[in-house]
């Protein structure tokens, strides 16, 4: 669906439910492994708790991914070029972009997320701190080709997808959407895009589990926000207290899976369809794939990115790499 302006917004029933939400929700649950896209984590309430997550002191990537952010802005400024359009998908609060934003001298900000007021917020908040720059918040959801307002179409863009949270896509998840992020800047235009995207590092399993199961509880609360959001949003009834946050290290795929498990066995329904899970079952809410440098290299080639700069921090625990949208080609 798209407003008077052309642009796409969510797509919501005669009352008012995420169509998209209701069909990923109902269909996970029906698998083998219960499983929900770990994008419907991020509602208005679950954005405000993941900034929340990011504070805690178990949480190192948004700490490492601004140290890159700050210390890089020549460089940024001198690969990036002034001028473009930046585009961030999925901009949350908009933390890490004034940064950005402030280093390259860029023509218009378009942020582009589902959390609709949370966006309007964030984009107001970010308009008082940079006056000048004209922001065209576009509520949508990014992980389709989103048609951009027309005040930006001759500009040339820049994308930008910090936090890393191409990870929590599964690979071919991961490469439709970097596909469909090549289609939203529009690849076939004189000036190729660019895309800024942060991925994190494998390290030590210790340092990432405690990252994605903080002494607080935070993230706990974060990943319960979705069984709260299902029964408000869906007419549902899980019971809350019978679900427990786990977060494991899966190494075979390199992956910290964040998942809702049964602490007894249940029964609830969701928009009137009956769902069962026994004790110790799971609902698998969420993956944030951890990467090498080839691994990252391979999943942007595959997507149509050719990376041209890497920066890391001074630990190396996290990178952020600017990649050109490659010419499709067939044969080497």
């Amino acid at each position: 669906m798209r407003n008077e302006q052309g642009i796409a917004i969510v797509d919501r029933d005669e009352d008012g439910v995420d169509r998209a939400f209701r069909q990923d929700v109902l269909k996970g649950l029906r698998q083998r492994q219960k499983a929900i896209p770990a994008r419907w984590l991020y509602d208005d309430a679950g954005s405000q708790l993941f900034e929340d997550i990011t504070e805690v002191a178990e949480y190192y990537p948004t700490r490492a991914e601004t140290e890159v952010l700050t210390a890089r802005g020549e460089e940024f400024a001198e690969l990036i070029g002034a001028g473009r359009a930046v585009v961030e998908f999925g901009s949350g609060s908009s933390v890490k972009t004034p940064l950005l934003l402030s280093a390259i001298a860029p023509a218009a900000y378009v942020p582009l997320d589902i959390a609709g007021d949370f966006l309007r917020e964030s984009a107001a908040a970010l308009g008082e701190k940079l006056p000048g720059l004209p922001i065209y918040p576009v509520e949508a959801d990014f992980m389709r080709e989103t048609p951009l307002p027309d005040a930006v179409e001759a500009m040339p863009k820049l994308g930008f997808f910090p936090g890393s949270t191409i990870g929590n896509m599964v690979p071919r998840t991961a490469v439709d959407l970097l596909r469909s992020m090549r289609a939203t800047l529009r690849a076939d235009e004189a000036t190729a895009p660019l895309l800024l995207i942060g991925m994190d590092l494998v390290k030590d399993r210790a340092v990432l589990e405690a990252a994605y199961d903080d002494a607080d509880g935070v993230t706990a609360q974060f990943n319960l926000n979705l069984a709260r959001r299902i029964n408000r949003e869906l007419n549902g009834d899980i019971p809350l207290d019978a679900l427990r946050h786990e977060a494991r290290w899966n190494d075979e795929f390199a992956r910290i899976e964040m998942h809702l498990e049964a602490q007894r066995d249940l029964a609830f329904s969701i928009c009137g369809e009956r769902f069962a899970m026994a004790k110790g079952e799971t609902i698998h809410t969420e993956n944030s794939h951890k990467f090498t440098r080839r691994s990252s290299a391979t999943l942007l080639l595959a997507g149509g990115w050719t990376p041209i700069a890497r920066w890391t921090d001074a630990k190396k625990r996290f990178s952020v790499i600017l990649a050109e949208a490659t010419e499709q080609r067939e044969a080497p």
